[in-house]
């Protein structure tokens, strides 16, 4: 991998550590080009360390792809998670920054919350905004991120989100919006903290921190979103004819599915499949009061798993990541 190192700081703003930032692509590299026909992956580790201001702690950097975050697999995904987990280890590092496309931040970042044991931060950022347009934002979210990776506030925080001078647990974060640069929002929760020019303020510690000692992630994992009326044959197809390991479904409000969803759902579970439920809604665990047929209680004598507020994304990765251990069972609610 490809490396670069700043000068020393010639101010006193920071305390002397050093930050690693991983570069992977996405908007914040990108500059427009006439022969793709739009924006693509262009900057690299010369140019963030051109654009930051030298009052931040020293830097190195270290490219680790130049990929629209669309483009990642789930080896990309797996492997980002190592490098952090490594240099999370590090003696010399005192904190991560990954650059990272917007569209599949959110489940990146929380990887590396699930399955990093470290109290060093790792902060993920990124921009909405490419290089060659008015406003880009890339440079500034990044020197907030190093900012806060170098903030022993938020050491013991787990994997921070920090876009538009708000920081956010990787487990609450979403993109809520295609194109406004305040996409990043915790609906649940709220953020925690805000990035000042003089200083990184932590109101709240996060809502909740969990770790998953996988060893790998189980790929054939599916996600099916319910709408009025949905039969279930395209759960059935994934259950039978993919052979998946799990499915996640997001289900109508608190954790419903229509009736005939029941059968398909048992046939599941007795296959061995993990089936998840979380909820289409956005914000709220899955639990409800009613009596009738395919309400919650009915999903759970069927011995479904719940992902308690998870998006379903979110929820997917937590389940491939659980699969990857021997006691997946064990990292959710089951009741």
């Amino acid at each position: 991998m490809k490396t670069e190192t700043s000068p020393p700081p010639s101010a006193f703003i920071l305390p002397m550590k050093q930050i690693t930032i991983l570069t992977t692509g996405g908007t914040i590299a990108m500059r427009a080009d006439a022969d793709a026909g739009g924006a693509i992956p262009q900057l690299g580790g010369a140019d963030f360390l051109a654009a930051l201001p030298r009052d931040l702690a020293p830097i190195r950097i270290e490219a680790f792809a130049n990929l629209p975050s669309a483009h990642f697999s789930l080896d990309d995904l797996w492997n980002l998670a190592r490098r952090a987990a490594a240099l999370g280890a590090d003696d010399s590092v005192a904190g991560v920054v990954v650059t990272h496309g917007t569209d599949t931040l959110d489940e990146s970042a929380y990887l590396c919350d699930l399955t990093i044991d470290s109290p060093k931060p790792i902060v993920f950022t990124g921009a909405m905004r490419t290089v060659s347009e008015i406003g880009y934002e890339g440079f500034a979210n990044l020197a907030a991120a190093l900012r806060v990776a170098a903030d022993d506030a938020a050491r013991n925080l787990g994997t921070l989100v920090v876009f538009n001078d708000e920081i956010h647990a990787a487990r609450d974060a979403t993109k809520t919006h295609t194109t406004a640069l305040a996409t990043f929002r915790s609906p649940e929760f709220g953020k925690l903290g805000h990035v000042y020019p003089h200083a990184v303020y932590i109101a709240r510690q996060p809502a909740r921190r969990e770790f998953i000692p996988a060893t790998r992630l189980e790929q054939n994992v599916h996600l099916l979103k319910l709408g009025v009326g949905m039969s279930a044959a395209l759960f059935d197809f994934v259950v039978e004819s993919l052979a998946a390991r799990g499915v996640v479904l997001e289900t109508l409000g608190g954790g419903r599915v229509p009736p005939t969803w029941l059968p398909s759902i048992a046939r599941a579970i007795n296959r061995g499949v993990a089936v998840v439920i979380t909820s289409r809604v956005g914000a709220g665990w899955t639990m409800d009061r009613y009596g009738y047929t395919g309400a919650h209680h009915d999903l759970v004598q069927l011995g479904c798993w719940f992902a308690e507020g998870l998006s379903g994304p979110k929820a997917r990765i937590k389940l491939m990541a659980a699969l990857g251990t021997t006691h997946a069972r064990d990292f959710f609610a089951t009741a």
